[in-house]
């Protein structure tokens, strides 16, 4: 069993930045890939960003470039880092994980055995 815990999340204007993390808590953090997902009111949840256990990532298109995955192994630790926010990027934010990690990394919700319970990111002015 894997126990996951997400902070970090809050109310931001448009162009600014935030840091999730998400506390990995249970087995051993190392042999897990993580991800990051999102839902939006009233949207399916949404595939972000992954990292596997030898730090390959991938990314949604709609993040590319402006979001960063990464991970601290000492820490049990995932990080996601999200600049330049835009009204768009409002949604529950979601930390999750798989056994494995290899190339390529999963990005369907239904394969990931492990979440955490959300965080909230609002991005207005």
């Amino acid at each position: 069993q894997v126990s996951l815990v997400e902070s970090g999340g809050g109310l931001v204007q448009p162009g600014g930045s935030l840091r999730l993390s998400c506390v990995a808590s249970g087995r051993t953090f190392s042999n897990y890939a993580m991800g990051w997902f999102r839902q939006a009111p009233g949207k399916e949840r949404e595939f972000v960003a992954a990292i596997g256990r030898i730090n390959i990532m991938t990314y949604a298109d709609s993040v590319k470039g402006r979001f960063t995955i990464s991970r601290d192994n000492a820490k049990t630790t995932v990080y996601l880092q999200m600049n330049s926010l835009k009204p768009e990027d409002t949604a529950v934010y979601y930390c999750a994980a798989y056994g494995g990690g290899t190339y390529p990394l999963r990005r369907g919700p239904d394969e990931y055995g492990y979440w955490g319970q959300g965080t909230q990111v609002t991005v207005s002015s």
